[in-house]
Protein backbone atom coordinates (compact mmCIF):
# COMPACT_ATOMS: atom_id res chain seq x y z
CA UNK A 1 0.00 0.00 0.00
CA UNK A 2 1.35 3.43 -0.51
CA UNK A 3 2.24 6.25 1.66
CA UNK A 4 0.10 8.91 2.75
CA UNK A 5 1.76 12.21 3.47
CA UNK A 6 -0.13 15.28 5.70
CA UNK A 7 0.67 18.43 5.90
CA UNK A 8 0.20 21.03 8.58
CA UNK A 9 -0.58 21.14 12.52
CA UNK A 10 0.99 19.09 14.54
CA UNK A 11 0.35 20.15 18.44
CA UNK A 12 -0.63 19.01 22.06
CA UNK A 13 -4.22 18.80 23.07
CA UNK A 14 -4.73 19.20 26.95
CA UNK A 15 -7.44 17.12 27.19
CA UNK A 16 -9.82 18.17 30.55
CA UNK A 17 -10.15 15.73 33.66
CA UNK A 18 -13.82 16.72 33.87
CA UNK A 19 -17.11 16.57 31.88
CA UNK A 20 -19.51 19.74 31.63
CA UNK A 21 -17.25 22.28 32.37
CA UNK A 22 -15.95 25.50 30.73
CA UNK A 23 -12.29 25.80 30.41
CA UNK A 24 -12.03 28.43 32.80
CA UNK A 25 -13.49 26.21 35.38
CA UNK A 26 -11.45 22.69 34.73
CA UNK A 27 -8.99 21.91 37.06
CA UNK A 28 -6.78 19.77 35.79
CA UNK A 29 -5.38 18.32 32.12
CA UNK A 30 -4.16 15.19 30.45
CA UNK A 31 -1.53 16.47 27.30
CA UNK A 32 -2.48 14.03 24.53
CA UNK A 33 -0.93 14.49 21.02
CA UNK A 34 -3.12 16.10 18.33
CA UNK A 35 -3.89 18.55 15.53
CA UNK A 36 -6.00 17.33 12.01
CA UNK A 37 -3.34 16.47 9.89
CA UNK A 38 -1.47 14.49 12.87
CA UNK A 39 -4.30 12.54 13.64
CA UNK A 40 -5.18 11.62 10.14
CA UNK A 41 -1.77 9.98 10.18
CA UNK A 42 -2.59 8.06 12.89
CA UNK A 43 -5.70 6.39 12.10
CA UNK A 44 -4.34 5.65 8.33
CA UNK A 45 -1.44 3.88 10.54
CA UNK A 46 -3.22 2.35 13.18
CA UNK A 47 -5.57 0.15 10.24
CA UNK A 48 -1.94 -0.90 8.63
CA UNK A 49 -1.23 1.71 6.32
CA UNK A 50 2.44 3.99 6.17
CA UNK A 51 2.06 7.25 6.58
CA UNK A 52 4.54 10.53 7.05
CA UNK A 53 3.59 13.78 8.76
CA UNK A 54 5.31 17.46 7.55
CA UNK A 55 5.43 19.98 9.93
CA UNK A 56 7.53 21.85 11.96
CA UNK A 57 7.79 21.42 16.11
CA UNK A 58 9.45 23.75 18.67
CA UNK A 59 12.79 22.51 20.40
CA UNK A 60 10.76 22.09 23.49
CA UNK A 61 9.62 18.75 25.68
CA UNK A 62 6.47 19.05 23.90
CA UNK A 63 7.76 18.76 20.38
CA UNK A 64 9.97 15.31 22.20
CA UNK A 65 6.55 14.50 23.10
CA UNK A 66 5.49 14.49 19.79
CA UNK A 67 8.03 12.74 17.82
CA UNK A 68 7.95 10.01 20.49
CA UNK A 69 4.31 9.77 20.12
CA UNK A 70 4.54 9.31 15.75
CA UNK A 71 8.16 7.17 16.62
CA UNK A 72 5.47 4.36 19.08
CA UNK A 73 2.74 4.58 16.23
CA UNK A 74 5.04 4.30 13.29
CA UNK A 75 4.40 7.51 12.00
CA UNK A 76 7.08 8.04 9.59
CA UNK A 77 9.32 11.76 10.71
CA UNK A 78 11.46 12.05 8.11
CA UNK A 79 10.00 14.87 7.22
CA UNK A 80 9.43 16.85 10.53
CA UNK A 81 11.20 19.96 11.46
CA UNK A 82 12.90 21.59 14.34
CA UNK A 83 13.06 25.30 15.71
CA UNK A 84 14.38 27.61 18.43
CA UNK A 85 12.13 30.59 16.87
CA UNK A 86 8.71 28.94 18.19
CA UNK A 87 7.13 26.50 20.35
CA UNK A 88 5.07 23.68 19.72
CA UNK A 89 1.37 24.66 19.29
CA UNK A 90 -0.75 23.87 22.39
CA UNK A 91 -4.49 23.71 22.12
CA UNK A 92 -6.99 23.28 25.52
CA UNK A 93 -9.87 21.65 25.28
CA UNK A 94 -13.33 21.84 27.09
CA UNK A 95 -15.58 18.79 26.63
CA UNK A 96 -18.98 19.45 27.21
CA UNK A 97 -21.43 16.42 28.14
CA UNK A 98 -22.49 15.37 25.02
CA UNK A 99 -18.65 15.18 24.16
CA UNK A 100 -18.41 18.35 21.77
CA UNK A 101 -15.78 20.46 22.57
CA UNK A 102 -14.18 24.04 23.53
CA UNK A 103 -10.70 24.97 22.45
CA UNK A 104 -8.37 27.68 23.41
CA UNK A 105 -4.80 27.83 20.71
CA UNK A 106 -1.76 28.90 22.04
CA UNK A 107 -0.03 29.13 18.90
CA UNK A 108 0.87 32.87 17.72
CA UNK A 109 2.74 32.02 16.27
CA UNK A 110 3.26 28.03 16.85
CA UNK A 111 6.61 26.28 15.65
CA UNK A 112 4.43 24.49 13.09
CA UNK A 113 3.11 28.08 11.27
CA UNK A 114 7.11 28.98 10.61
CA UNK A 115 7.98 25.64 7.92
CA UNK A 116 9.64 27.20 5.46
CA UNK A 117 8.23 26.26 2.00
CA UNK A 118 12.09 25.47 1.15
CA UNK A 119 12.01 22.11 3.16
CA UNK A 120 9.43 20.99 0.98
CA UNK A 121 11.54 18.25 -1.23
CA UNK A 122 9.82 16.81 -4.19
CA UNK A 123 11.26 13.65 -4.09
CA UNK A 124 9.35 13.00 -0.89
CA UNK A 125 5.95 12.58 -3.11
CA UNK A 126 7.72 9.82 -5.28
CA UNK A 127 4.89 6.94 -5.23
CA UNK A 128 2.83 8.45 -2.53
CA UNK A 129 -0.67 7.54 -2.94
CA UNK A 130 -2.19 10.57 -1.11
CA UNK A 131 -1.33 13.95 0.37
CA UNK A 132 -3.92 15.30 2.89
CA UNK A 133 -4.32 18.94 4.51
CA UNK A 134 -6.74 20.81 6.43
CA UNK A 135 -7.32 24.86 6.66
CA UNK A 136 -5.96 25.75 9.93
CA UNK A 137 -2.80 26.50 8.22
CA UNK A 138 -3.56 28.45 5.78
CA UNK A 139 -3.08 31.57 7.31
CA UNK A 140 -0.75 34.11 5.94
CA UNK A 141 2.65 32.52 7.47
CA UNK A 142 5.34 30.30 5.56
CA UNK A 143 3.53 27.07 6.35
CA UNK A 144 1.10 28.10 3.51
CA UNK A 145 3.44 28.62 1.10
CA UNK A 146 4.82 24.94 2.15
CA UNK A 147 0.94 23.89 1.34
CA UNK A 148 1.24 25.48 -2.07
CA UNK A 149 4.38 23.54 -2.81
CA UNK A 150 3.36 20.32 -1.16
CA UNK A 151 0.06 20.11 -3.18
CA UNK A 152 2.15 21.47 -6.40
CA UNK A 153 4.34 18.56 -6.10
CA UNK A 154 1.46 15.62 -4.68
CA UNK A 155 -0.29 16.75 -8.01
CA UNK A 156 2.69 16.58 -10.39
CA UNK A 157 3.83 12.93 -8.88
CA UNK A 158 0.17 11.74 -9.69
CA UNK A 159 -0.97 11.46 -5.71
CA UNK A 160 -4.77 12.26 -4.44
CA UNK A 161 -4.81 15.64 -2.77
CA UNK A 162 -7.32 15.88 0.25
CA UNK A 163 -8.66 18.49 1.52
CA UNK A 164 -10.40 18.68 5.35
CA UNK A 165 -11.91 21.82 5.87
CA UNK A 166 -11.69 21.34 9.55
CA UNK A 167 -12.62 25.16 10.53
CA UNK A 168 -11.20 26.58 13.52
CA UNK A 169 -12.84 30.01 14.07
CA UNK A 170 -10.48 31.21 17.24
CA UNK A 171 -7.11 31.11 14.76
CA UNK A 172 -8.55 33.35 12.06
CA UNK A 173 -8.92 37.28 12.38
CA UNK A 174 -11.84 37.07 10.79
CA UNK A 175 -14.61 34.64 9.28
CA UNK A 176 -14.22 36.31 6.07
CA UNK A 177 -10.51 35.82 6.13
CA UNK A 178 -11.14 32.40 6.92
CA UNK A 179 -13.90 31.98 3.65
CA UNK A 180 -11.43 33.43 1.41
CA UNK A 181 -8.56 30.71 2.24
CA UNK A 182 -11.09 28.16 1.86
CA UNK A 183 -12.37 28.79 -1.12
CA UNK A 184 -9.12 29.55 -2.83
CA UNK A 185 -7.45 25.78 -1.57
CA UNK A 186 -11.05 23.85 -2.66
CA UNK A 187 -9.97 23.51 -6.23
CA UNK A 188 -6.39 22.06 -5.44
CA UNK A 189 -8.06 19.19 -4.34
CA UNK A 190 -9.01 16.29 -5.43
CA UNK A 191 -11.27 14.75 -2.59
CA UNK A 192 -12.76 17.26 -0.28
CA UNK A 193 -14.40 16.58 3.35
CA UNK A 194 -16.84 19.04 4.54
CA UNK A 195 -19.28 18.84 7.48
CA UNK A 196 -23.24 19.93 7.46
CA UNK A 197 -21.78 23.10 9.47
CA UNK A 198 -19.07 24.20 7.27
CA UNK A 199 -21.13 23.84 3.85
CA UNK A 200 -23.25 26.53 5.23
CA UNK A 201 -20.36 28.66 6.19
CA UNK A 202 -18.82 28.26 2.86
CA UNK A 203 -21.32 28.14 0.33
CA UNK A 204 -24.50 29.23 2.11
CA UNK A 205 -26.38 26.43 0.87
CA UNK A 206 -27.20 23.87 3.46
CA UNK A 207 -27.12 20.63 0.66
CA UNK A 208 -24.39 19.26 -1.36
CA UNK A 209 -26.94 19.65 -4.45
CA UNK A 210 -27.30 23.31 -4.26
CA UNK A 211 -23.68 23.83 -4.09
CA UNK A 212 -22.55 21.25 -6.27
CA UNK A 213 -21.31 24.39 -8.58
CA UNK A 214 -18.92 25.92 -6.11
CA UNK A 215 -17.49 22.46 -4.81
CA UNK A 216 -16.94 20.30 -7.83
CA UNK A 217 -14.44 22.96 -9.07
CA UNK A 218 -10.79 22.86 -10.39
CA UNK A 219 -9.57 19.54 -9.30
CA UNK A 220 -12.71 18.67 -7.26
CA UNK A 221 -14.02 14.78 -7.81
CA UNK A 222 -15.17 13.53 -4.75
CA UNK A 223 -16.98 15.20 -1.81
CA UNK A 224 -17.36 13.63 1.48
CA UNK A 225 -20.30 15.56 3.72
CA UNK A 226 -20.27 14.26 7.36
CA UNK A 227 -22.97 15.26 9.18
CA UNK A 228 -22.47 13.95 13.22
CA UNK A 229 -24.44 11.21 14.56
CA UNK A 230 -26.52 11.02 11.29
CA UNK A 231 -23.90 10.02 9.30
CA UNK A 232 -22.17 10.68 5.89
CA UNK A 233 -23.14 10.57 2.01
CA UNK A 234 -20.24 10.70 -0.81
CA UNK A 235 -20.74 12.42 -4.19
CA UNK A 236 -18.68 12.13 -7.02
CA UNK A 237 -20.12 14.24 -9.78
CA UNK A 238 -22.73 11.34 -11.51
CA UNK A 239 -23.41 9.59 -7.97
CA UNK A 240 -24.58 9.85 -4.65
CA UNK A 241 -24.39 7.46 -1.89
CA UNK A 242 -25.73 7.46 1.78
CA UNK A 243 -24.76 5.84 4.80
CA UNK A 244 -26.05 6.12 8.53
CA UNK A 245 -24.18 6.83 11.34
CA UNK A 246 -24.07 5.55 14.65
CA UNK A 247 -25.97 6.56 18.09
CA UNK A 248 -23.00 6.25 20.87
CA UNK A 249 -22.28 7.31 24.26
CA UNK A 250 -19.36 9.81 23.28
CA UNK A 251 -17.04 10.10 25.91
CA UNK A 252 -14.55 12.59 23.85
CA UNK A 253 -15.35 13.92 19.99
CA UNK A 254 -11.68 15.31 19.65
CA UNK A 255 -10.52 14.25 16.66
CA UNK A 256 -13.88 12.14 15.17
CA UNK A 257 -13.51 13.44 11.82
CA UNK A 258 -9.97 13.10 11.46
CA UNK A 259 -10.50 9.34 12.12
CA UNK A 260 -13.72 9.18 9.19
CA UNK A 261 -11.21 10.50 6.84
CA UNK A 262 -8.32 8.83 7.62
CA UNK A 263 -9.97 5.60 7.25
CA UNK A 264 -11.33 6.50 4.66
CA UNK A 265 -8.75 7.21 2.40
CA UNK A 266 -6.76 3.67 4.18
CA UNK A 267 -10.00 2.20 2.19
CA UNK A 268 -9.46 3.65 -0.73
CA UNK A 269 -5.49 3.38 -0.53
CA UNK A 270 -6.26 -0.56 0.14
CA UNK A 271 -8.29 -0.87 -3.21
CA UNK A 272 -5.42 1.02 -5.37
CA UNK A 273 -7.42 4.40 -5.99
CA UNK A 274 -5.59 6.69 -8.23
CA UNK A 275 -5.82 10.28 -9.10
CA UNK A 276 -7.76 9.36 -12.22
CA UNK A 277 -9.49 6.76 -10.29
CA UNK A 278 -11.60 8.77 -8.27
CA UNK A 279 -14.30 9.69 -10.49
CA UNK A 280 -15.06 6.54 -11.43
CA UNK A 281 -15.85 4.97 -7.97
CA UNK A 282 -19.03 2.70 -7.85
CA UNK A 283 -21.51 3.59 -5.72
CA UNK A 284 -21.21 0.00 -3.97
CA UNK A 285 -17.19 1.30 -3.38
CA UNK A 286 -18.47 4.52 -1.77
CA UNK A 287 -21.16 3.07 0.48
CA UNK A 288 -18.40 0.39 1.88
CA UNK A 289 -15.95 3.36 2.71
CA UNK A 290 -18.27 5.25 3.92
CA UNK A 291 -19.85 2.13 6.52
CA UNK A 292 -16.60 1.55 7.39
CA UNK A 293 -15.77 5.23 8.35
CA UNK A 294 -19.14 5.92 10.32
CA UNK A 295 -18.30 3.05 12.12
CA UNK A 296 -14.71 3.94 12.75
CA UNK A 297 -15.14 7.06 13.57
CA UNK A 298 -18.16 5.88 16.43
CA UNK A 299 -15.36 3.91 17.74
CA UNK A 300 -13.42 6.68 17.95
CA UNK A 301 -15.45 8.76 20.30
CA UNK A 302 -15.69 5.90 22.94
CA UNK A 303 -12.19 6.89 24.79
CA UNK A 304 -10.49 10.29 25.43
CA UNK A 305 -7.73 11.80 22.92
CA UNK A 306 -7.39 11.58 19.71
CA UNK A 307 -4.67 9.30 17.88
CA UNK A 308 -4.76 7.02 21.13
CA UNK A 309 -8.83 6.86 20.85
CA UNK A 310 -8.41 5.35 17.35
CA UNK A 311 -9.71 1.01 17.16
CA UNK A 312 -6.83 -1.01 14.92
CA UNK A 313 -7.60 -3.11 12.24
CA UNK A 314 -8.09 -5.87 14.33
CA UNK A 315 -10.07 -3.92 17.14
CA UNK A 316 -12.61 -2.92 14.62
CA UNK A 317 -12.99 -7.07 13.45
CA UNK A 318 -14.45 -7.11 17.16
CA UNK A 319 -17.95 -7.31 17.48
Amino acid sequence: MKKLLAIGEALIDFIPNEIGKPLKEVSAFMPAVGGAPANVCGAYQKLGGSSAMITQLGEDPFGDKIVDEFATYQIDCSYVQRTNKANTSLAFVALKEDGNREFSFYRKPGADMLLDPSNIKKEWFKDAFALHFCSVSLGDFPMKQAHEKAIEYAINEKAIVSFDLNLRFALWDSEEALRKAVLEYIPKAHILKISDEELEFVTGKKTVEEAKDQLFCGNVELVVFTKGPEGASAYTKTTEVDSKGFRVNAVDTTGAGDAFIGSFLYQMANDGISQEGIAGLSSEQMKRYLDFSNAYCSRSVLKAGAIASYPTAEEMKEN
